[in-house]
């Protein structure tokens, strides 16, 4: 039985480049075989997002084989010198069903007024009825996604009845940012993935080793204030996402 806080969608494109952006930085990049855990944030975020919330995704179910595609490129060289040649290596075809749900960011104590899970609950199932707020799309910009509502574990995926498990070895799980760790400093997480009839099961941020986890730089959280906000009668706009 679900949780009123708990949403499931799917996701499907033409093209998906889900990489490690601790090492995508110029030159060629090829594509994670599965979806990292930020990638998926990011399509929620696109979907709906507010500050008083956390979303937490629980787990990913690959519905279409695992392809690649290559296509040349021309990125701007690092440094914005001229231009280089390169082979981009994407996942083609991909269709994904995911379910995550929201937590309270009790970093935001500012928002506490705005913890109604009934209303963000029902102005997320809206926004995945519509197919998001922003434009979605599956690992990098050019990779133009399509959001609609379904029920996790319907119809036929290409990985059902797999027998045994698919290991993926280490892969970037995600982004822990200041505004969710409490903390002015930016890090980024590992883990080792693993996919049982085609369904990746996530760990939580917290769940992560400390041993797989690298600190990237200091990174101070700026977040609007809400206070001014609400002086100047913004707040419930900022609120709903008109601001």
């Amino acid at each position: 039985m679900k949780k009123q806080n708990t949403v499931t969608f799917k996701v499907s494109g033409r093209h998906a480049l889900f990489t490690d952006p601790l090492t995508k930085i110029g030159g060629e990049k090829y594509s994670y075989q599965i979806p990292t855990y930020e990638a998926l944030k990011g399509v929620l975020s696109s979907v709906y997002w507010k500050p008083t919330l956390v979303w937490i995704v629980d787990k990913v179910r690959v519905m279409k084989p695992i392809r690649s595609q290559t296509r040349s490129a021309k990125p701007v060289k690092y440094g914005g010198t001229g231009h280089d040649l390169s082979i981009y290596t994407y996942l083609a075809d991909v269709e994904y069903q995911v379910q995550a749900h929201f937590e309270w960011n009790f970093h935001r104590e500012d928002l506490a007024h705005d913890r109604n899970e009934n209303k963000h609950y029902f102005v997320a199932k809206r926004m995945i009825e519509r197919g998001g707020r922003r434009d979605v799309f599956l690992g990098t910009r050019e990779c133009q996604a399509y959001v609609e509502p379904c029920e996790f574990g319907e119809g036929k995926g290409f990985y059902d009845g797999y027998p045994g498990e698919l290991a993926f070895g280490m892969m970037f799980h995600g982004f822990s940012y200041p505004d969710e760790l409490g903390k002015d400093e930016l890090y980024a997480r590992f883990w080792h993935p693993k996919m049982v009839n085609g369904v990746v099961e996530f760990i939580r941020p917290d769940e992560c080793d400390p041993n797989l986890t690298k600190f990237v730089r200091e990174m101070k959280s700026t977040p609007p204030d809400s206070i001014g906000l609400q002086e100047k009668g913004l707040l419930e706009g900022y609120q709903e996402g008109a601001l």
